[in-house]
């Protein structure tokens, strides 16, 4: 039996199988925009919460936080964005209505007296709606929290990536979940906008797939004719800044030690699914959250979801790249290789 044992997918397949997260999208395309905000919430009492960041372009918000030894044990939201630097304004609207609700570290006496602690990252999407200061703002931010639901999560050219690319494709948002035989549940997340590149040039097959489940993706070696005809992962355009972002939630019982252990593992199944991966121009960024009351677990079950968590991540990144939208600067990897979804 293969450790660790795996049950299968949960029931949506998605970041929300782990109960009581939630998953908040809102975009903007046309004159001018094509960008936009994903935010996963937890339960209002927060997470345990950790972060790897690799590559040399991040474009990060309060990860100084989640070293083990800051003050602060749980976050109360995490927001992925488009916009580079300028999409940090994003993360004012979503911590506004969490004050609203008085979520955040407790500082007075009151019940509104709180500091919501909600670290995140950036993507780089600039200009590929046509105006390069069209970016995400506060109330951009808000809309997302907002649509914050348990139910589901969109994936493809959605929320952080309505303007993603992956490698030369149009890239997006991807989610995936895994029970395990404890009854524990592993779910990830990914932004995909990467300078490497998903698709395996000799094949045309999608590297994140290598690791899916049983039935999960049931994709076939695209016609050699369409993959002599993909162009490769060169991105067009002016730019060729990028970064892929990435959450896993688990409510396996972690430290905080254990979450930025977590990410860390999960960032091998970011580049198993992407390559090159974490070069100078991405900002590659995992974070992790648990949501589990008790003692955390040991060295050997922390092992085990940390496998299943950098699987998981590639698992989301194919799904990311599966379901992006067409469009005239970012082919879909539908559009190029259609017999591959025979």
């Amino acid at each position: 039996m293969s450790f660790p044992p795996v049950v299968g997918p949960g029931p949506t397949n998605s970041l929300v199988d782990v109960a009581g997260i939630r998953v908040g999208q809102a975009q903007r395309r046309g004159d001018g925009w094509l960008t936009g905000v994903t935010v996963v919430l937890p339960p209002p009492g927060g997470a345990v919460a950790g972060v790897d960041v690799r590559g040399g372009g991040p474009g990060t918000r309060e990860t100084d936080l989640l070293d083990p030894r800051k003050l602060v044990e749980r976050v109360h939201g995490i927001v992925l964005t488009g916009g580079s630097a300028f999409g940090l304004a994003s993360f004012d609207g979503v911590v506004g209505r969490l004050a609203d609700a008085g979520i955040g570290y407790p500082i007075g006496t009151e019940p509104h007296e709180v500091v919501p602690i909600v670290p995140g990252a950036v993507i780089f999407d600039l200009g590929r709606g046509g105006d390069f200061r069209s970016t995400p703002d506060p109330a951009l931010g808000a809309a997302a929290y907002d649509a914050a639901v348990d139910t589901h999560v969109d994936q493809g050219s959605v929320g952080a990536g309505t303007g993603a690319h992956a490698g030369g494709l149009a890239g997006g948002v991807g989610t995936a979940s895994v029970v395990l035989s404890s009854g524990h549940t592993v779910a990830a997340l990914a932004v995909v906008n990467a300078a490497g590149s998903a698709v395996d040039p000799a094949s045309g097959m999608l590297y994140g797939a290598e690791q899916g489940l049983p039935g999960e993706f049931n994709l076939e070696r695209p016609d050699p004719a369409e993959v002599e005809r993909w162009s490769g992962p060169a991105e067009p355009g002016r730019f060729n800044f990028n970064t892929t972002l990435g959450v896993i939630v688990t409510d396996a019982p972690l430290s905080k030690a254990g979450c930025g252990g977590l990410a860390s593992a999960a960032q091998d199944g970011l580049a198993r699914a992407l390559r090159p991966a974490h070069t100078i121009t991405d900002g590659d960024t995992v974070f992790a959250m648990s949501t589990g009351d008790g003692a955390p677990l040991t060295g050997r079950d922390q092992r085990g979801v940390q496998i299943v968590a950098a699987d998981c991540l590639s698992r989301a990144i194919a799904h990311g790249v599966l379901a992006a939208s067409d469009r005239p600067a970012a082919r879909s990897y539908r559009a190029l290789f259609p017999s591959a979804l025979r």
